[in-house]
């Protein structure tokens, strides 16, 4: 039984063209255990990176449930404390953290991919999140399933399906009380909102979600592409180009050349009034700025 379930969950995942060895980012939660347990069944030697956000008194503990799960599936571990300030945007800054944890220890590792165990039920949550947050149609497209070196596998699979198999394989999983707390928004949504429309519309949302964020993913690569012919993202790209593109493919190609953190619509519309000369500069999230020389648009970074 345990054998069938861990057969069908790894042909549904997407670990098709990975290369071992593979960094995968492990909080002891089902879904990042369920992962780490796919990745050593297809041999792709996973070391388990634990990121101690030190965010809880428990957090430590946790630790010794992602050792307890890499020893039983035969993968390397190991844990990676990090320091997360006090104040706004807690959850944002945790997850930044995180990832540059696990970039390090990629590199470390001479690995080529950091796995996340992000499943349907996260992607619906990104689209409902981002629906709240006013995203364009990059937004709402949800979370890529690769992107530079980060790979989602387990986007086509439910969070159901983790637990599941963690069960069937006897690994202990971390139970985080944060999950729990809908004063954060993507907890809300998942323990309050979510089922309210689920209730509405008669049926599970998830898939249709999940789905909506696929096909718009691919609609939104095509536009990036068509952006980037239209208008090259060079380190001095030319102003009067940018402001001469229809409105629709200047402001996706304005996202495309500022990258991340993305821009709001209006730091893009005040990006786009620098080009058509009718600022001479404008200041961006995450300490950029923008001005106009010589017909060219200079990015600036404190």
């Amino acid at each position: 039984m345990a054998a069938d379930l861990l057969a069908a969950l790894t042909e549904r995942s997407d670990l098709s063209g990975l290369t071992a060895p593979v960094v995968v980012g492990c909080s002891g939660g089902a879904d990042s255990v369920a992962l780490l347990a796919l990745t050593a069944a297809a041999g792709l030697r996973p070391l388990a990176v634990h990121v101690d956000h030190r965010l809880r008194v428990e957090s430590a503990a946790d630790a010794d449930t992602v050792r307890a799960a890499a020893e039983r599936v035969g993968a390397t571990w190991r844990t990676v404390p990090v320091t997360i300030d006090a104040g706004a945007n807690l959850e944002a800054r945790a997850r930044d953290a995180r990832y540059a944890a696990l970039e390090s220890a990629r590199v470390e590792a001479g690995a080529d991919w950091v796995l996340v165990g992000h499943t349907a039920d996260d992607q619906a949550e990104t689209v409902l999140l981002n629906v709240l947050r006013g995203a364009a149609a990059a937004g709402l497209a949800g979370m890529a399933a690769r992107r530079d070196r980060i790979a989602r596998p387990l986007l086509a699979l439910r969070r159901s399906e983790t637990r599941a198999l963690c069960a069937a394989h006897g690994l202990a999983v971390v139970e985080d009380p944060m999950n729990d707390d809908v004063a954060f928004t993507r907890v809300a949504l998942r323990r309050q909102v979510l089922p309210l429309l689920e209730s509405i519309a008669g049926r599970d949302l998830v898939p249709v979600l999940a789905r909506q964020a696929e096909v718009l993913r691919a609609e939104s690569d095509f536009l990036d592409d068509l952006a980037r012919a239209a208008w090259p993202g060079a380190s001095e790209p030319s102003a009067s180009v940018l402001a001469a593109l229809d409105p629709v493919l200047a402001r996706r190609a304005v996202r495309v050349w500022l990258g991340v953190p993305p821009p709001s619509h209006a730091e893009v519309e005040r990006v786009l009034q620098v080009a058509r000369g009718d600022r001479r500069a404008a200041q961006l999230a995450g300490g950029r700025g923008i001005r106009r020389s010589a017909g060219r648009l200079l990015l600036e970074r404190e």
